[in-house]
C-alpha cells in the first residue's frame, strides 16, 4: 500500500476490519485480502478516528449479507448488482444460485478478478457465477454499462448494493446514479445503500475523520445525505433503515455508545414499486 491511502486502499482496510470478527461480521473470506499495511493503516484509524469502525464494518456486511440472503431464499433476486465492490465477498457468502455483478474501477476489477481466481485454484474460496464489469465513471459511462447489465441480469429480479461508494461522490454524481439504477431495475427490485446523515458532521469521529482524510489520504470531498435523500428517489420506497446503535443493541447487546465517538453510518433497503 502507498505511502498516502488512496480510495482503492479502503478496501484493503475495510477486509481488514471485517476480518477482524468474522462471528460478527459473517464473512470468513475477508481475511485473505489482509497484509501488513492493511493491518498498520486499519490500527492507525483505529488510534485516531474512532476504536468502533471496526465493529461497525462488521455490522455493515451483517446487515447487507442478511438482507441479501433473507431475499435470496425467499426468491425474491436472482441477481446481485455490487455498484462499488471493492473486495466485498458476498457471492461467497451466498448461494451459489445466486448470479452476481462486480463493478468497480478497472484498476480494482482487474485486482480482484487475477486474485480470485488463484483463491478458487488453491482451494481458498468455492467457485461461484461472478461478471465483472470495470467502469471509469469519470466517463460518459450509462449507456455502455446499460447494455452489459442487461445482457447479464434479462429481466431477472435485482438487489443492488452501493456500500461505501456515496461518501466519495457529489450530490449530483448521487442522483444520476440512483436515476440510472432505475433505469436498470422493475417493479420489485431493491437498492441499498449506506450513506451519513449530515449531522455526523457535528460529531467528534467525523472531525477526526476528516483530520485523518487531510494528512493520511487523498480524498478531500465528501458527501452525507438525510433521509429524505431516499425517501424522495422516484419509483422507489424506503422499506428499512438502520444504523450503527440498532445494530449493535441488536448482535452485540450494547446501548451505552458515546454518539459523539461514533461514525455512524445509515444503511438503507428501498423497494421498485413501479410497474413499467
Amino acid at each position: 500500500m502507498a505511502k498516502t491511502i488512496q480510495i482503492h486502499d479502503t478496501a484493503f482496510i475495510t477486509s481488514a476490519f471485517r476480518a477482524s470478527n468474522e462471528t460478527l461480521s459473517l464473512d470468513p473470506y475477508a481475511k485473505l485480502w489482509t497484509n501488513k499495511g492493511a493491518q498498520d493503516w486499519s490500527k492507525n484509524y483505529l488510534n485516531k478516528v474512532s476504536k468502533h469502525e471496526a465493529n461497525a464494518h462488521c455490522l455493515r456486511n451483517r446487515y447487507f449479507f442478511n438482507t441479501i440472503n433473507t431475499l435470496l431464499k425467499a426468491n425474491k433476486i436472482k441477481v446481485l448488482i455490487n455498484f462499488g465492490s471493492g473486495f466485498s465477498m458476498y457471492p461467497y457468502c451466498l448461494d451459489s444460485s445466486l448470479i452476481n455483478i462486480e463493478i468497480d474501477k478497472p484498476e480494482i476489477i482487474e485486482f480482484k478478478q487475477k486474485q480470485t481466481k488463484q483463491f478458487i485454484a488453491s482451494g481458498k474460496l468455492p467457485e461461484r457465477n461472478i461478471q465483472y464489469i470495470g467502469v471509469d465513471f469519470n466517463d460518459d459511462y450509462q449507456e455502455e454499462l446499460q447494455k452489459k447489465i442487461n445482457a447479464i441480469v434479462k429481466n431477472q429480479s435485482s438487489f443492488i448494493l452501493l456500500e461505501g461508494v456515496l461518501f466519495f461522490l457529489k450530490m449530483k454524481e448521487a442522483k444520476t446514479l440512483f436515476n440510472f439504477f432505475n433505469s436498470i431495475q422493475k417493479q420489485g427490485d431493491y437498492i441499498a445503500s449506506a450513506s451519513f446523515r449530515e449531522n455526523i458532521q457535528e460529531t467528534s469521529a467525523f472531525k477526526k475523520l476528516l483530520q485523518f482524510t487531510a494528512s493520511e489520504t487523498n480524498i478531500i470531498d465528501y458527501l452525507t445525505v438525510n433521509d429524505d435523500f431516499y425517501t424522495e428517489i422516484k419509483n422507489y420506497k424506503l422499506i428499512d433503515d438502520q444504523d450503527y446503535f440498532t445494530l449493535s443493541k441488536k448482535h452485540l447487546n450494547l446501548t451505552n455508545i458515546d454518539n459523539n465517538n461514533v461514525l455512524n453510518e445509515r444503511f438503507y433497503v428501498l423497494k421498485n414499486i413501479t410497474d413499467k
